[in-house]
C-alpha cells in the first residue's frame, strides 16, 4: 500500500488531509518462503476483538504534555523496543524502520505525539529475512491489553486496547486508521493479512488503543 500526505507537523496527524499517510513494506516473508521447521504466517486478529465501540466511550485519561516517544512496550506479546522518528518519503509514503534491526519500532514524527490529543501512529515490521520481527504477534494481541510508551520527559504514557483488526490491503480505512480524535489515542500497525508469494502480505494488523494512564 502507498498513499500520499503532503503537510507536516503544525497540521497533526489526523486530520483528513493527512489521514492518507500508509505504512510499507513491513515485512519481507522472504523467510516463510524457506518452509524450514517451524516457519508459519504471523497470527491474525480473531473477530472477537474487533472494534466493539467506534464511539471509545470507555475512561480516558487527561492527555499528557507533548514529549517526544522513546521506547514501546506491550508485555502481553512481549515487545519491549526502541522507537525511532518516521517521515515520509519523497514520494509522500510513510517511511518505515530499518529491516535489518528486528527489534526496533517508529513513530510518525510530524504527526500526534503519543500521549497528546490526536492519533499518533507506531508502526513496525512483522518479519524480516531472517524471521519474525519486533510486531510479528501484534495480531495476537486482545482487547484491554497494555500498551506502554517512555517518553522523554521521563513520563509513561499508558495505553488500553480497544480492538485488533486486520484490514485486505485494498480496503483499507484510511480516516478509521488515521482520522481525527477528541482524546489521545494510539495506532499500532504492522503488515498482516495472509502472505502471498506472488504479492507478499495481503494488508496491515491495526491495534486501536486510546490514554487510559500514566505515571
Amino acid at each position: 500500500m502507498r498513499r500520499s500526505a503532503r503537510r507536516g507537523r503544525s497540521a497533526r496527524l489526523g486530520d483528513t488531509a493527512i489521514a492518507a499517510v500508509t505504512v510499507v513494506a513491513l515485512g519481507s516473508g522472504v523467510w516463510l518462503l524457506d518452509g524450514g521447521a517451524g516457519t508459519h504466517e504471523p497470527p491474525q486478529p480473531a473477530a472477537a476483538e474487533g472494534r466493539p465501540d467506534p464511539d471509545g466511550a470507555r475512561f480516558t485519561a487527561p492527555a499528557l504534555a507533548p514529549s517526544p516517544p522513546i521506547r514501546i512496550r506491550i508485555p502481553a506479546i512481549r515487545v519491549n523496543a526502541p522507537l525511532m522518528g518516521l517521515a515520509l518519503t519523497s514520494s509522500g509514503s510513510l517511511d518505515v524502520p530499518p529491516a535489518r534491526n528486528k527489534n526496533l519500532a517508529g513513530w510518525y514524527e510530524s504527526g500526534t505525539l503519543p500521549g497528546e490529543t490526536g492519533t499518533a501512529i507506531v508502526a513496525g515490521h512483522v518479519d524480516n529475512v531472517e524471521g519474525p520481527a519486533v510486531f510479528y504477534n501484534l495480531g495476537a494481541l486482545r482487547r484491554d491489553a497494555r500498551i506502554e510508551v517512555d517518553r522523554r520527559d521521563g513520563s509513561v504514557a499508558v495505553f488500553t486496547v480497544d480492538a485488533v483488526e486486520v484490514y485486505a490491503a485494498r480496503d483499507f480505512p484510511d480516516e478509521k486508521v488515521y482520522g481525527a480524535a477528541s482524546r489521545p489515542e494510539l495506532r499500532v500497525i504492522t503488515c498482516g493479512g495472509g502472505y502471498s508469494k506472488a504479492t507478499g502480505y495481503q494488508g496491515n494488523v491495526v491495534v486501536f488503543a486510546h490514554l487510559t494512564g500514566s505515571r
